[in-house]
């Protein structure tokens, strides 16, 4: 526990949040990289992913030029210089793809016809309705359209003819074309525009590898690079390949073909042949496209990171064949991307796993504040994630007019937000809890059971095994787990393969309908091994103990008391426990807008405790010794670290006594940042009643004789900028802006963050609840100059930047319409900015 204490203290920097860098164009400049990458760094960032993305005006360098190559040479050395690590998205844009790749190697899709015939013989060419097309299959059943539900029988095709024989009344001919998705590739540079990859092929994946991935890694060589990255898989409706057919026959033992009108025929033996040819089309996205992209990338020495979810319809498993796994999306009580890739790196023993974090955080663009990224990452740390990399950095041109370059989504997380402040205290805070939760191993006692034969045959055109498993298990059941003290991972049946089945205390088999016979076997042993299988409406596992929704958490408690038990916590709290050889970690995070109060009583029969500040780094003892009481802020969170025995932490005296409040209501000299001049204000002070335009800072100064008792070394002195009250959820001010943007939902006193002074000397930065500043020892006798500088957000620099429109009309002029600009039109609302609470300074003596 010595050396986990020590490393939360000065954590190893690998655990600082990274940025993923979009490059414009890409169109940049030496010195504006340098210039960035040392912000980045300045501000306790760990590095960079760059992503290419559109261009914004005229691109003298197009995407895996020469030029282009050198540029990114020198960024990376220059952030090798830094100390940063250094990512490449093994592309431009998303899903890989590009000009490289050929009618032989796009993406492609079942496209079905219907076409109602009479009864008279027919020997119909089969002649593609568009290019590209090819005839897979046909098929003929008796009725009109609207009346053949069944009887299908293929159709031979020879010769590029269709022969249908004579029949008895009005019949419907079922034709199955493969043809390509026609997707380009999303967001993509200048010179990187054309098709995306058939994901299903070995031979499409190589010639991508070979045309772009092998010229970045020679501008760039493995040497200098931390990872080579895959997005997220969105491959729109793609579901087959030219191979599928051998393939399918070789994999599952007989002929897909005559079979095909299953997929969009509802009849016996559908859902078994959906099943199968899902499964298929997993395992070709698998051995095809990401071990061939895993095994090229350790070809030269430089781990492979996948955002494995999506189309192809990959499975938790699937990230197997990945060295990093990521996820994306927060929500700690849902069934997210996040988990997903939680789960998997769980599962296959991969300490560190990473997300996309910030994406679409507070929209539009420049509108986040520091507690709304600080909100979310904790609701990324509670899905099991220890790593982050932010979404993200916008390089700008250093000559581009009004606020510069930035990307159509948010966030936008650079220097150009005036809270920048903020950055490095918030990036050290995530570095701590980043580092800790690597330590030891997670403890998950719950194991989620994914029912693929009952969801594959629901897959449809959507492909999202993802969003179609989340939907199928609802979100009920993750909510219960997580608000009950537990935690879990998702397991499929390819897991269960590598999972010990006496490792298991709880497994919950949701919804399930049909079950392998290996899983069967796996569940045996479980029960045998002494753990419980809950059957939660669930009829193929008779065996398991049976439970519906609504009784799914008293049957889990009586299975297996919970991990973390809260006591008057309600939802808000989240618990994730790491175990270490000589005690336990538990991160505990207020997710809600209210202050609780509330008591964690951990199953561990440790009998001592201590708390862990993540934005100090100290550690204090807690009274206690089977369980304590916590109280945490709004977006607050803390460490609870139990073990046994004496340990070396800081014993915490509470003081007593009574306590003074001296309010600080002014009137306070004040004046902006960014002109001369002052005048006096009374608080509250909001900025947009006389300056709504205003994206910056602005100072507020006090002079104050000290009172005897401030300087009394037993008295504890506070500066308390006031509460952060909650947002109603039901006013439209307070619901989030679009349905996956993440904000913290309360009204602080502070808007955004406060640097304060005392006569010239900078005593700390507040920005988050409970809004308060320890000035101890700080003052002297006489009069004192208590300076606050106030920091807003940028958004109305947004909302009134004369030069975006230009610029998004000169990119369209020059190269099409390849974005649209997000929610630019609610930049002000309910924007806030000042001092919002009368502050106080109060005292308490020993």
């Amino acid at each position: 526990m010595a050396e986990a204490r020590r490393g939360f203290a000065e954590p190893n920097p690998a655990a600082r949040p990274m940025l993923r860098w979009w490059w414009f164009g890409p169109d940049v400049e030496d010195a504006e990289t340098e210039r960035e990458l040392t912000a980045m760094a300045e501000a306790g960032f760990g590095g960079a992913e760059v992503a290419f993305v559109y261009p914004l005006r005229q691109v003298p360098h197009p995407f895996l030029s020469d030029e282009f190559g050198a540029r990114l040479r020198h960024a990376a050395e220059f952030a090798r210089s830094l100390g940063l690590r250094f990512d490449l998205t093994v592309g431009s844009g998303w899903s890989y793809g590009g000009p490289h790749i050929g009618p032989e190697h796009v993406s492609r899709q079942l496209h079905w016809e219907r076409r109602e015939l009479t009864a008279a013989a027919l020997r119909a060419p089969a002649a593609a309705p568009w290019p590209g097309d090819e005839l897979v299959a046909a098929f003929l059943a008796e009725g009109s359209p609207g009346e053949a539900r069944s009887g299908w029988v293929p159709l031979s095709i020879s010769d590029s003819m269709i022969n249908i024989e004579q029949g008895r009344g009005p019949r419907t001919v079922l034709l199955a074309w493969s043809r390509p998705t026609g997707q380009n590739v999303k967001r993509a540079s200048a010179g990187a525009e054309g098709p995306v990859l058939d994901h299903y092929s070995a031979a499409a994946t190589r010639k991508h590898l070979a045309e772009v991935g092998d010229r970045l890694l020679a501008a760039v060589p493995a040497e200098l690079l931390g990872s080579v990255f895959c997005d997220s898989l969105e491959v729109y409706r793609a579901d087959w390949t030219p191979d599928l057919p051998a393939e399918f026959a070789r994999r599952r033992g007989y002929d897909p073909l005559p079979h095909l009108h299953r997929l969009t025929v509802d009849e016996a033996g559908s859902a078994e042949f959906r099943t199968d040819f899902y499964r298929t089309l997993t395992e070709l996205a698998e051995d095809n496209f990401i071990a061939v992209c895993r095994d090229w990338a350790a070809g030269h020495g430089v781990p492979f990171r996948l955002q494995g979810y999506g189309v192809p319809p990959v499975t938790v498993s699937s990230n197997r064949h990945a060295d990093l796994i990521e996820g994306e999306g927060w929500g700690w009580t849902e069934l997210t991307q996040t988990r997903w890739a939680s789960s998997a790196g769980h599962l296959y023993g991969r300490p560190v796993i990473s997300s996309e974090i910030w994406t679409w955080v507070h929209s539009p663009s420049f509108r986040a504040g520091p507690l709304d990224l600080k909100g979310e990452a904790h609701e990324h740390f509670l899905l099991g994630i220890n790593q982050f990399v932010g979404h993200g950095w916008p390089y700008s041109a250093p000559d581009a007019p009004g606020l510069g370059w930035y990307f159509y989504a948010s966030g936008a997380l650079d220097d150009r937000n005036p809270w920048w402040p903020a950055m490095p205290g918030l990036n050290a805070y995530l570095t701590r809890l980043g580092w800790l939760l690597r330590q030891g191993e997670p403890v998950s006692d719950v194991k989620l059971y994914l029912p693929s034969s009952d969801i594959y045959p629901a897959l449809g055109p959507g492909l999202d095994l993802w969003k179609e498993t989340r939907r199928h298990i609802g979100p009920d059941l993750p909510r219960a787990i997580r608000c009950a003290g537990y935690d879990y991972d998702l397991v499929d049946d390819q897991a269960l393969e590598s999972i010990d089945p006496a490792s298991v205390p709880v497994i919950v088999l949701p919804r399930v309908t049909t079950l392998p016979p290996a899983a069967r076997a796996w569940l045996d042993a479980v029960r045998k091994a002494g753990g419980t299988v809950l059957a939660v409406d669930s009829t193929a596992y008779p065996e398991g103990i049976p439970a519906t929704v609504e009784t799914f958490e008293e049957a889990l408690r009586r299975a297996l008391p919970p991990d973390a038990e809260l006591s008057g916590a309600g939802d808000g709290i989240g618990v994730v426990h790491r175990r270490l050889e000589d005690g336990d970690l538990y991160f505990v995070a207020n997710t809600g807008n209210t202050v609780r109060t509330f008591e964690l009583a951990p199953r561990t029969e440790r009998d001592r405790f201590e708390r862990w500040d993540p934005a100090t780094g100290v550690a204090e003892e807690l009274a206690g010794s089977r369980s304590v009481t916590l109280t945490l802020h709004p977006y607050q969170a803390t460490v609870v670290v139990a073990t046994d025995g004496a340990g070396d932490a800081t014993e915490v005296v509470g003081r007593s006594g009574s306590g003074t409040e001296a309010p600080l209501a002014g009137p306070w000299g004040f004046g902006y940042l960014d002109q001369d001049g002052a005048r006096e204000v009374t608080l509250p002070h909001r900025w947009e009643d006389q300056r709504p335009g205003y994206s910056g800072g602005a100072w507020y100064e006090l002079e104050l004789d000290a009172r005897p008792d401030w300087l009394d070394p037993a008295t504890e002195l506070i500066l308390d900028f006031g509460p952060a009250e909650p947002i109603d959820d039901h006013d439209p001010g307070g619901a989030e802006i679009r349905g996956n943007s993440y904000r913290a939902r309360v009204e602080a006193p502070v808007r955004e963050v406060a640097v304060v002074s005392l006569n010239g000397t900078v005593c700390g930065v507040v920005w988050d609840a409970p809004y308060r500043l320890d000035l101890t020892g700080r003052f002297g006798e006489g009069s004192h100059t208590l300076r606050i500088e106030v920091y807003n957000t940028a958004a109305a620099a947004v909302a009134t930047d004369p030069d975006a429109a230009a610029i998004i009309e000169e990119s369209r002029r020059l190269y099409g319409v390849r974005f649209h600009q997000q929610d630019l039109e609610l930049a002000l609302d309910g924007v806030s900015s000042g001092l919002l609470r009368v502050p106080s300074l109060r005292s308490f003596h020993a």
